[in-house]
């Protein structure tokens, strides 16, 4: 009978079968249009906001779901109505959509200085695919983890709800959450319908492809 044994992996052999590893990883490079695929197939159930029932919905005016354990999304409406905010407990607030100009909201620290506990922060963006809303990536998510591991809720918000305010959070969950843009999507549109525009979905696309990187180099 004839016994045969495996060679020995040669380090010039394991080396090449590595670099060829990475290099396969490296080629599923995340596209802001397979992320808009998965927002077009993907579907958000319809439901009341949590906690209110539908009347009580249309009498505080406001469009607001949580999206994450004590992460919201929401409008203007939402960021401006303290009674709704003191309601649920919001205790951090960033405005995506920070300023006077058509599109953007306009508070700021002050607006907020009768409610004690209130953190705020806001980025003075306009909603256009060609807005680099990446800049803010990383500090949105420093913004809304704080808030969270302190035990407080954060609302993060825009004019709509929908873009800006979706793209930071969207964000947050692939850099603190280590969720892939695909799973971040995902998990978004289970409770709240959003639309980044083309712009922001191909720079969480880029951000994707920069954390895939940065897993495969540690």
């Amino acid at each position: 009978m004839i016994h045969c044994f495996p060679l020995p992996l040669l380090p010039a052999t394991f080396q090449y079968l590595t670099h060829y590893r990475n290099n396969d990883k490296m080629a599923e490079q995340t596209t802001g249009r397979q992320l808009q695929r998965i927002l077009h197939y993907s579907v958000t159930p319809c439901r009341p906001m949590l906690g209110l029932r539908r009347s009580e919905c249309a009498l505080y005016d406001v469009d607001c779901d949580e999206v994450y354990p004590r992460l919201y999304i929401g409008d203007a409406n939402s960021a401006k109505n303290k009674q709704y905010l003191r309601l649920i407990g919001i205790t951090h607030v960033l405005n995506t959509a920070e300023g006077t100009r058509f599109g953007q909201v306009d508070t700021g620290h002050s607006y907020y200085r009768d409610m004690s506990g209130i953190r705020y922060m806001g980025f003075p963006m306009i909603d256009q695919p060609t807005t680099d809303i990446s800049r803010y990536f990383y500090i949105a998510s420093k913004f809304i983890e704080n808030g969270i591991n302190s035990g407080g809720k954060v609302l993060v918000h825009c004019m709509m709800g929908m873009s800006r305010s979706a793209t930071c959070v969207l964000a947050y969950l692939m850099i603190a959450r280590k969720m892939s843009a695909a799973e971040a999507v995902r998990t978004v549109r289970m409770h709240r319908d959003i639309r980044p525009n083309e712009g922001f979905l191909q720079q969480l696309a880029d951000l994707d492809n920069e954390l895939k990187r940065d897993q495969l180099y540690y």
